[in-house]
């Protein structure tokens, strides 16, 4: 695919608020100054992880955010017997939907918080009525859980045990 992730930047925002996604409701994918401000609260914090625009040929075409997971009182009860990464802010332009870059970019986020920050699963909320990246992340090793934070859906990803 030819893409490249870049640690996301205040000097990024301009770029990146290009990022199509007019047609993704923030009900369904935070907006890019709520995951800046994630991610500076992370770096103030010292939580591990993270934050990437996602760039093909020098456009920014995404961003995605992997961290050490906070622990909030809805998370399901086997996100509390073990440290886990959260995904949040995941979002790739309309114009490049479809075409593999949001497998790709994703394997590529989950490779690099392995390799830097060690082997943990991952969780996320996807909004109950975003059928289409329910499948994506079932296509992607995500489990569907009964668990709910409002109207998003927890998913979880267990590393592949060797």
């Amino acid at each position: 695919m030819n893409i490249e992730l870049k640690e996301l930047t205040h000097e990024d925002i301009a770029l990146a608020s290009r990022i199509d996604r007019s047609d993704i409701s923030e009900n369904f994918v935070d907006n890019l100054n709520t995951i800046m401000e994630y991610t500076d609260y992370g770096i103030a914090h010292g939580c591990i992880g993270h934050t990437f625009v996602i760039k093909k040929n020098d456009v920014y075409i995404g961003l995605i955010m992997l961290g050490e997971a906070i622990e909030w009182e809805t998370d399901p009860p086997e996100m509390k017997s073990e440290p886990f990464y959260r995904l949040m802010g995941f979002v790739i332009d309309k114009k490049y939907r479809g075409k593999g870059i949001g497998g790709e970019a994703l394997e590529m986020t989950i490779a690099e918080v392995y390799k830097d920050f060690g082997v943990r699963p991952i969780a996320l909320g996807c909004h109950k009525e975003n059928e289409p990246a329910a499948k994506f992340y079932i296509k992607h090793g995500f489990k569907k859980t009964k668990y709910m934070e409002q109207n998003d859906i927890y998913y979880l990803r267990y590393p592949e045990r060797t």
